[in-house]
């Protein structure tokens, strides 16, 4: 059986491309989960955020699948709450991917994003 070929830099690089640029973020997020029968809270600190998703540090234990509900207040704006799929975990940092984020909340992300420093 002929060994595989090693991957190129450039199809890696391909393959972590993100959909969306990160911007650095920094305010608290209540992450609702159901474990067991009920549903618990756990405060959270947003550490980056795109268009499609956000990154959280919690201090708890989550598995990648989970769906979460999110509640948080951007800077200057009313209270937000979306529901989140858990996709990417390292640690205690999570990432979480939105889900049917409505059109206005897209725009006002949008226009948010625009303010903030780029990380990626």
């Amino acid at each position: 059986m002929p060994a595989s070929t090693p991957k190129t830099a450039s199809s890696q690089a391909e393959r972590r491309r993100r959909r969306h640029p990160r911007f650095r973020g920094d305010f608290r997020v209540a992450v609702t989960i159901l474990l067991g029968n009920r549903y618990q809270e756990v405060e959270g600190h947003c550490r980056d955020l795109s268009e499609a998703g956000i990154g959280i540090v919690l201090a708890t234990e989550l598995n990648v699948g989970e769906v979460a509900s999110l509640g948080f207040t951007l800077p200057g704006m009313s209270p937000w709450e979306l529901r989140a799929v858990l996709r990417f975990r390292r640690g205690y940092h999570y990432g979480f991917e939105f889900l049917s984020l409505p059109v206005e909340k897209q725009e006002t992300l949008r226009a948010y994003l625009k303010n903030l420093q780029r990380i990626d």
